[in-house]
């Protein structure tokens, strides 16, 4: 029954090309709208762990639609573990889920991982859509609507009070950030060199497919390719967490917070 329902949602379509009209129309909308209602509730004084809370109740649910879609419908009774949801863009989904339970320092440090790591992955994976595009218009619609929802994440946790903007409340949450690459690789490691796990895209036996660095990793090898990776990611996500905290100064400073 299940797949007979899921069966329902199947409408196929051709994958569309990166940098076309839907790609260029649906980015600009969806990050238009998620900037926007991180804006409209921060200004209605709600409390942004509960809408981040019911933000990763819907990417739960989501996930489990696009997981049941992929093995019953695309994959008949296979399951593909390139599809495993423990990529840099699905760890947002467990902290949101967890955010509202923890003490305040590790609300602190969960914020300022979904603040940095929620926009970097969001904003990039929108920039380079290659992975977004599915022959089906439910998949598809599914990477854009997760990454907006990322960037509806970084933003509300941007708006708020709760990430330390100093370059300590960075450092503070880089562990959570390594920690999860070590999670990803043990995956790939135990996964084998037989499949195509690639969580974090640093897997131990094949080159990086993120675009730049698979080329880098080519030269490289590939550990020096996946740290050149990690180290990029984490550079990038500093550079935000920096840019951000002299924003807020002045957008505090300007809204009256």
């Amino acid at each position: 029954m299940i797949t007979e329902l899921l069966k329902i949602t199947a409408w196929p379509m051709t994958p569309p090309r990166p940098y076309s009209f839907f790609h260029i129309f649906l980015s600009a909308a969806g990050i238009g709208c998620s900037i926007c209602l991180a804006v409209f509730l921060s200004r209605r004084r709600k409390d942004p762990q509960r809408h981040l809370f019911l933000c990763g109740l819907f990417l739960a649910v989501s996930e489990i639609y696009k997981q049941l879609f992929l093995t019953l419908v695309v994959h008949p009774g296979v399951y593909d573990w390139w599809y495993f949801p423990f990529q840099l863009c699905s760890v947002p989904m467990y902290l949101c889920l967890l955010l509202p339970f923890l003490p305040s320092g590790g609300k602190k440090i969960f914020a300022a991982f979904l603040q940095d790591y929620s926009l970097l992955g969001g904003f990039m994976a929108l920039a380079e859509p290659s992975g977004l595009m599915h022959p089906y218009v439910t998949l598809t619609l599914h990477g854009f609507f997760w990454h907006f929802a990322l960037i509806f994440i970084g933003t509300s946790c941007f708006l708020s009070r709760l990430p330390d903007r100093s370059v300590k409340g960075y450092l503070a949450s880089l562990p959570l950030f390594l920690g999860c690459c070590l999670t990803a690789l043990f995956i790939n490691w135990a996964a084998g060199p037989d499949t195509n796990v690639a969580m974090f895209y640093i897997s131990p036996y094949r080159p990086s497919q993120q675009i730049i660095f698979h080329q880098i990793a080519l030269k490289t090898g590939i550990f020096w390719g996946n740290a050149i990776y990690v180290a990029a990611t984490a550079f990038g996500a500093f550079l935000i967490h920096l840019g951000l905290g002299a924003a807020y100064g002045r957008w505090a400073a300007g809204s009256g917070n």
